[in-house]
């Protein structure tokens, strides 16, 4: 599976995040994406599996990723 570097991401719908870091998950020992929306100024941290950060997804019949590195 690929690495999720930390840096800034955007979601497929427009989205802005940063991403903070991979963390384990505690049961499981599955990577959890760590972010946090740039545009909303109360948002909490958030988490996804690193296969779901990473996979692609179908708009307009084209596959595209879920979150593509901006910077």
């Amino acid at each position: 599976m690929a690495k999720v570097e930390p840096g800034r991401y955007r979601h497929f719908k427009g989205m802005n995040i940063l991403v903070l870091g991979v963390a384990k998950h505690s049961e499981t020992l599955e990577d959890l994406v760590v972010y946090v929306e740039l545009e909303n100024e109360m948002s909490a941290l958030w988490v996804r599996p690193a296969k779901m950060f990473l996979e692609k997804v179908e708009v307009n019949g084209k596959k595209v990723p879920r979150f593509k590195k901006v910077e």
